[in-house]
């Protein structure tokens, strides 16, 4: 079984150090650096964390250094990607003690190279996993019919993405997300969202209250395990790449999302994305 997933791959930096004593000139602590370590984010991190299944990455990757890099961090997995004319995604995190202390971003939007063999690995693909960062690869004309006409399609959004093609299996946006597109609190929002984006199923996630999904017969509450959280970052990841390969092995949406809620918990109790150590080179 092959999943897709389709969308904007950025690359993650956490720059960590120790910090003991402020800075002469600035009250501001001075962070002798200890590592540095490079992951793949955005589509990549979906990616990474499709467990139990072929996983083909679809995406557009710029020709510079941060480029190079990222595609260093991917490893071995299987990736298709047409190029990128806006440079690389990168957000670099200063870390001390298991605390982000600063994130600076670099990179830009623009307009993506959609490959006719990016079309065909959409196609071929037994599922579908699209996670839009709003960086311009889920508007393009054609990727967007291919996207239309796959079976089993999870949707993951960003308030600057493209809406989801109608006929989604399920999206699945947080609830800052569904504030954005309607105006309403999660449980209101999963049923004027489904009927917004014509989706099967839309599932609000909620944080450490877990999630709400209406599948059409009205809002149902998945609650999660209590779980202590230092750094939130990758979890609607973890969730949607669990929930779409949960339902290409034959789950309902209740049970994926279930299984979606379980995996992001565990997932931020290990230390979330900031716990994965990707060597350059491997995946």
């Amino acid at each position: 079984m092959n999943l897709a997933v389709v969308g904007d791959t950025l690359l993650d930096v956490d720059v960590v150090g120790t910090a003991t004593r402020l800075c002469p000139d600035a009250p501001v602590p001075v962070v002798d650096v200890t590592s540095e370590n490079a992951r793949p984010g955005g589509a990549g991190l979906a990616a990474l964390l499709a467990h139990g299944v072929d996983v083909t990455l679809v995406t557009a990757i710029a020709d510079d250094s941060d480029g190079d890099r990222l595609r260093k961090a991917l490893g071995d997995m299987t990736v298709v990607a047409g190029l990128s004319w806006a440079a690389t995604p990168v957000k670099t995190r200063l870390r001390c003690a298991g605390q982000s202390l600063a994130r600076i971003d670099r990179g830009g939007c623009g307009d993506p190279v959609v490959t006719d063999e990016m079309l065909d690995a959409i196609e071929s693909a037994d599922a579908v996993l699209v996670s839009d960062y709003g960086r311009g690869l889920t508007k393009d004309v054609r990727l967007r019919s291919v996207l239309g006409n796959a079976d089993l399609v999870v949707w993951d959004p960003h308030p600057r993405g493209s809406v989801p093609v109608a006929g989604v299996r399920l999206v699945t946006p947080n609830a800052a997300e569904a504030a954005s597109a309607c105006g309403a609190g999660p449980a209101q929002a999963a049923g004027m969202l489904r009927d917004i984006w014509l989706a099967d199923g839309i599932v609000v996630t909620t944080g450490c209250d877990g999630a709400v999904l209406d599948v059409g017969d009205g809002p149902i509450t998945v609650n999660a395990p209590k779980t202590q959280v230092v750094d939130p970052c990758g979890a609607g990841d973890c969730f949607a790449a669990t929930v779409a390969v949960r339902m290409m092995h034959g789950a309902d949406a209740f049970d994926a999302v279930q299984a979606g809620v379980g995996a992001a918990s565990r997932f931020l109790g290990d230390g979330g994305a900031a716990g994965l150590i990707v060597s350059e080179g491997e995946r």
